[in-house]
C-alpha cells in the first residue's frame, strides 16, 4: 500500500488546503514548474535549435511515455490540445460514411464529445442509457462508438469488452475516452482492442491542461487517412512539399505546430504516475473512496457513485439538498472539490494517491455538518463551480 506521506511534499497545494478535486484538475507536481523553467531555458538559450533538440518530436516521445502507462506500443499515441480535437481527427477519417452513418454512445458521455458528433449533419446520433444498451444498439449501420471508460458524473466504470466485441462484429470502430480513468484505473489499450482512445492530462495523470492525446490501433494507423491533418502529419514536413503524403503510422494523425510548454508540464505528472504505478494507485484509490462511502453512510448522506469497487473509478459523488450551496460552504472551509448541478449529480470528491485518510475524514465531517445544520442555505444563491 502506498504511504501518502512519501509523496505529499511533491504536490505543494496539499499544504494549503484539503485538495480533493483530482478528478477535475489534479494537484500540480512541483516538478512541473522545473520542467517549464527548462522549456524557457531552451527557448532563451537554444532558440530555433530547440526544434531539432527535442521539441519537434515531443508529440511522439511524450505519447510513448503515456504508452508505457496505458499499455500502448511505441509510436501509437500522439499528443494534441484536447479530446475534442483528437476525436475530430478520428471523425475526419470517415468524411463520407454513406449508409453506415450511426454514432452510438451512452447518455452519460461527456458533453464536449456529444457536441462534436451532434454537430455533424451527415451522422445519425443514438444516445442510450448505459453500457449494456450500447451493445444492443450497435448494428451494421454503426460507424463509430465514442464512449467513456469512466462516466464523469458518477465515476461508473463502463464494461468495455462486450462493446468492442459487438462493434467489431459489425465493422464499427470504438473510440474510448479514458480521461476519467487514465492514471487511476489500470487498463491496457492493446488488450482492450479498441480502435482509438483519447484522453487528457488534467486529471489523474497530474499533467495539467493542453496535453490531450490520441491512440490509434497500429494496423488502423497504416490504413486510415485523416482529412483533419497538418504539416506534422506529412511524411517529410520540413521538405515543405506542396502535396500531402501521409507520414507512417500514428504520426499521420498529427496536425500543426505542437503545444510544447504543455508537453513539458505534462511529463512531470507522467513521471510520478509511472514511478508509483497505476496498479498501486488503484489500490490506494479504492481504499480512500471506500472510506469516503463509509463516512457518508455513517452521516446519512446518499452516495450516487457505484458501491462495487470493480465498477467505481476514482471519484465519489454524494447527493445533497443543494449541491451548489454545499459546495460553496466546503470551499470556504478549505475543502476543494466540485459538483454537478443536476438531480443525478452531487458533490464530487476525488482523492488521489497522495491524499490522506485524515483529509477524507475532514471533508466528510465538514460536509455532514454543513448539510445537517442547514448552514448551506446562506450560500443558496452561489453558483460557483470551482
Amino acid at each position: 500500500m502506498i504511504d501518502a506521506n512519501e509523496y505529499r511534499d511533491r504536490f505543494p497545494i496539499l499544504s494549503t488546503c484539503t485538495y480533493l478535486i483530482n478528478h477535475s484538475l489534479a494537484a500540480m507536481p512541483a516538478a512541473a514548474e522545473d520542467n517549464l523553467r527548462e522549456y524557457a531555458r531552451m527557448w532563451r538559450e537554444r532558440g530555433i535549435r530547440s526544434w531539432g533538440e527535442g521539441w519537434w518530436e515531443m508529440p511522439v516521445t511524450v505519447g510513448d511515455q503515456l504508452g508505457r502507462i496505458l499499455g500502448a506500443p511505441p509510436g501509437s499515441i500522439v499528443m494534441h490540445q484536447n479530446v475534442t480535437v483528437a476525436e475530430a481527427i478520428v471523425l475526419s477519417c470517415f468524411p463520407s460514411p454513406g449508409e453506415r452513418n450511426r454514432v452510438v454512445y451512452e447518455e452519460g458521455n461527456f458533453p464536449s464529445v456529444r457536441y462534436l458528433f451532434q454537430a455533424q449533419p451527415q451522422l445519425e446520433v443514438v444516445a442510450v442509457s448505459d453500457d449494456a444498451a450500447i451493445v444492443d444498439a450497435i448494428d451494421e449501420r454503426t460507424l463509430l462508438v465514442p464512449i467513456s471508460h469512466v462516466l464523469f458524473k458518477n465515476a461508473e466504470i463502463q464494461d468495455v469488452e462486450p462493446i468492442v466485441r459487438r462493434a467489431h462484429e459489425v465493422g464499427a470502430h470504438v473510440v474510448l475516452d479514458c480521461y476519467q480513468s487514465a492514471g487511476v484505473v489500470p487498463f491496457d489499450l492493446t488488450e482492450l482492442g479498441v480502435d482509438f482512445a483519447v484522453g487528457g492530462s488534467v486529471k489523474w495523470l497530474c499533467g495539467g491542461p493542453g496535453a490531450g492525446w490520441l491512440y490509434v490501433r497500429p494496423d488502423l494507423a497504416e490504413r486510415l487517412e485523416p482529412t483533419l491533418v497538418g504539416w506534422q502529419g506529412h511524411a517529410r514536413p520540413f521538405a515543405f512539399e506542396p502535396e500531402l503524403e501521409y507520414a507512417a503510422g500514428a504520426r499521420r494523425f498529427l496536425t500543426g505546430t505542437p503545444n510544447v510548454p504543455a508537453l513539458y508540464a505534462a511529463t512531470a505528472g507522467y513521471d510520478v504516475i509511472e514511478e508509483v504505478g497505476v496498479p498501486a494507485i488503484r489500490e490506494r484509490s479504492l481504499a480512500l473512496t471506500t472510506l469516503l462511502i463509509e463516512r457518508a453512510d455513517a452521516a446519512g448522506l446518499e452516495v450516487v457513485s457505484p458501491r462495487e469497487p470493480e465498477r467505481r473509478g476514482g471519484t465519489v459523488t454524494i447527493s445533497t439538498p443543494d449541491h451548489a450551496a454545499v459546495h460553496s460552504e466546503l470551499g470556504a472551509r478549505g475543502v476543494i472539490c466540485d459538483f454537478r448541478p443536476d438531480p443525478d449529480g452531487g458533490i464530487r470528491l476525488g482523492p488521489h494517491f497522495f491524499n490522506s485518510e485524515e483529509e477524507v475524514d475532514r471533508a466528510l465531517s465538514e460536509l455532514a455538518e454543513i448539510v445537517a445544520s442547514g448552514i448551506y442555505k446562506r450560500s443558496a444563491e452561489s453558483t460557483a463551480q470551482f
